[in-house]
């Protein structure tokens, strides 16, 4: 197959855009339908132009193949909501919440939790599946907004994950520019930290003005919480395994594997005579709430294997997208031009985080997102003279953090999926995301924070 230039790259990528975002946006259809039409374009396409049918296949396979592990930790995620909303485990976690966490201001508080639950475990997926879930159902049960406590609980998550050391993305930003892991999320709070007081201040100010919190719903959704579940404190004893596992630094798989072997036996301790089949109908088709509350109904029946295939089945055709698009270079021939024209910090690391979150809406994964820009334009910041500091923070910046506001990407579907808010309800509250490029390009125009290599002391440094 010949090669693809750069003009027809870009047509290529900008026909893919307008198809998805017309289709997911304006139609509000399912983005697997417009990403398999897509897929089938891109097919006849590359054909056309003379790939074989056996590039095809291994692009499609290639581009799979990235995500087995996130796949498998999806699943277990599923068999895991399931497990701790029947032990008891997150209608505990509401209550102590209702306890602790003041109505007033319960969207801030809501942003600082999981920042901290976050950057305590290092895993962004984790936090939204496990507290997130539960501070989203002391949200609902308080008539707040549930696309401003989802957008609170994901840019939490996303902050935590962004700057734990534990984190799989911010290790691999560190890897992928060749900077010390510990000086990365140093010199990343350039930009972190203005974006999270913003979004803490905005999430204080909307938290404030439209919600009317109902202490007699709390109460009524405690009582039913109270009656339905086995409320205790030892309840809370996955979440000090999640925490526990974080710290001797177990990898996800088995952490999953231990927490819900814990809370299966938990489950059997409450009720000695839970059958093997319910427990196997549990786990594979999640919990359903039976209760006197349609709302509590609605926000407790969850969870379970079959609740991810959705976004399992988003991920496989959108990484079989990309598999596609990187086998034949298309994004690649996109890039690389844009490399030769790029004289200024400013310019550079703009174009760089847009790249990143190009990637994020033609490929839809996030490590994919840091993985090519980082390519892509390490030589241009060595040749520019910039640390290697300076791209990995722009790989986070524009790169991992942004995926969770594609509607078609692994992290987007993810967090909508579990939380029940689609991607396009909770985007516009996503605040930390949303500035996290907003202050790193600002940084790179302005010079400040900007990390310069060694030889180049005289340029502006940090």
């Amino acid at each position: 197959m010949k090669s693809i230039r750069f003009k027809e790259a870009v047509t290529l990528l900008l026909i893919m855009l307008i198809i998805l975002g017309t289709a997911v946006i304006k139609f509000g259809l399912s983005p697997q339908i417009p990403v398999l039409f897509v897929i089938a374009l891109l097919i006849f396409w590359v054909k056309f132009r003379g790939a074989s049918w056996e590039e095809i296949h291994q692009g499609i396979q290639e581009g799979i193949s990235t995500a087995i592990i996130p796949i498998f930790i999806f699943i277990l995620i599923g068999a895991l909501i399931a497990v701790w909303i029947h032990a008891g485990v997150i209608p505990t976690i509401m209550i102590v919440g209702f306890k602790l966490i003041s109505s007033q201001f319960f969207v801030p508080s809501t942003f600082i939790v999981c920042s901290l639950v976050g950057l305590s475990i290092g895993s962004g997926f984790t936090t939204i599946s496990t507290i997130g879930i539960a501070l989203f159902g002391m949200g609902v049960a308080m008539n707040v907004n549930p696309a401003l406590v989802a957008g609170a609980v994901i840019s939490g998550a996303v902050f935590g994950d962004k700057m734990s050391p534990l984190s799989d993305s911010t290790n691999l930003a560190s890897a992928i520019a060749g900077s010390d892991l510990f000086a990365h999320i140093k010199n990343m709070m350039w930009s972190t930290i203005p974006s999270f007081v913003v979004s803490l201040i905005i999430f204080w100010f909307l938290g404030n003005s439209g919600s009317q919190m109902s202490a007699s719903k709390i109460a009524h959704t405690t009582a039913i919480l109270h009656q339905q579940f086995a409320i205790s404190w030892w309840a809370l004893l996955p979440i000090a395994l999640m925490f526990i596992c974080a710290w001797r630094h177990i990898p996800a798989i088995p952490t999953l594997f231990i927490n819900i072997i814990v809370t299966v036996v938990m489950i059997f301790f409450q009720n000695p005579h839970t059958s093997l089949q319910s427990l196997a109908k549990l786990i594979s088709d999640g919990f359903v709430a039976h209760t006197s509350d349609a709302s509590v109904n609605a926000l407790l029946t969850r969870g379970g294997i079959s609740s991810m295939m959705g976004t399992v089945s988003l991920i496989i055709v959108t990484l079989s997208l990309g598999g596609i698009l990187m086998k034949f270079n298309i994004v690649q021939s996109a890039m690389k031009p844009l490399v030769a024209h790029l004289h200024q910090p400013g310019s550079l690391i703009t174009v760089t985080i847009l790249s990143g979150i190009g990637i994020n809406l033609f490929v839809g994964e996030q490590y994919l997102s840091v993985i090519l820009p980082g390519k892509a334009f390490k030589g241009a910041f060595d040749k520019m003279g910039l640390s290697p500091l300076a791209l990995s923070r722009v790989l986070e910046d524009g790169g991992s953090v942004i995926n969770y506001l594609i509607p078609w990407g692994v992290a987007g579907s993810f967090a909508a999926s579990t939380l029940g808010v689609p991607v396009l309800h909770f985007l516009p509250f996503a605040f930390f995301s949303l500035f996290s490029p907003v202050f790193s390009i600002l940084s790179g125009i302005t010079g400040i924070g900007l990390k310069w290599q060694k030889d180049r002391k005289e340029s502006a440094m940090m």
